[in-house]
């Protein structure tokens, strides 16, 4: 597929996400520019990246450090500054690499996590901006904080002066109806800005759920297939 075949394709599923979210804030009253649309080019070539940030896309999500750090480090050298997600589960040794070229850690869920990535940010000239990750049914094996886990690992990152504290994030479990997780994800969300006022994220919602996420508050919707089309159709 040429550049330009490969833009008119993304330029459309842009404008069905784009309306997708438009409809679904107004029918919980909320104002359309409420949401941000974080693309999530995991394994999606650089040039798709490069492509979305022509088509005005300001956000992307990468969830390997391998992958991502390259892809990142190559939009930006043809020009594209997007501001970059990473939503993989990240291993404290993996911190100090993404700390280099992610402007925001979506996957926090540990204390051990936020003294990595502390020492790791200590060298940026502004915070990371970082949001804890929230196991919705309470397994842990699945990544997320569990329990009163979410005030310590706050707590934490709000005690640092490398890290910025923006709230939450949480993927709906797969056997769950996507309502009642993040509606338990808003209630969440709102101790958490009682403790932080500032801590107002919330990122939550994919392609099969997003209305529902934008119905209970999320401010951040993670979108991919019906973006970037199915991953087994790379170019």
């Amino acid at each position: 597929m040429t550049d330009a075949a490969r833009r008119d394709e993304l330029a459309a599923s842009l404008a069905q996400v784009r309306e997708r979210i438009v409809r679904a804030c107004v029918a919980a009253g909320r104002e359309p520019d409420a949401v941000t649309l974080v693309a999530v080019t995991k394994t999606y070539p650089v040039g798709d990246v490069v492509l979305l940030a022509e088509l005005g896309v300001t956000d992307v999500g990468e969830n390997r450090d391998q992958e991502a750090g390259p892809k990142i480090e190559a939009a930006r050298a043809a020009g594209a500054t997007p501001r970059c997600h990473f939503i993989g589960q990240l291993q404290r040794n993996k911190a100090r690499s993404v700390a280099g070229y992610a402007d925001v850690v979506e996957t926090v869920d540990s204390v051990r996590l936020v003294t990595a990535l502390d020492r790791a940010a200590a060298d940026r000239p502004v915070p990371l901006d970082v949001l804890v990750q929230v196991s919705i049914d309470g397994d842990a094996a699945r990544g997320g904080a569990v329990g009163d886990d979410l005030w310590r690992i706050s707590d934490a990152v709000a005690a640092t002066a490398t890290l910025r504290l923006g709230g939450v994030m949480a993927v709906a479990p797969r056997e769950w109806d996507p309502d009642r997780a993040f509606e338990q994800l808003a209630v969440l969300s709102g101790r958490l800005v009682e403790r932080h006022p500032a801590a107002t994220a919330i990122s939550a919602g994919m392609s099969g759920d997003m209305e529902a996420a934008v119905r209970h508050g999320a401010t951040h919707v993670r979108i991919g297939t019906s973006l970037l089309g199915m991953r087994n159709l790379l170019r």
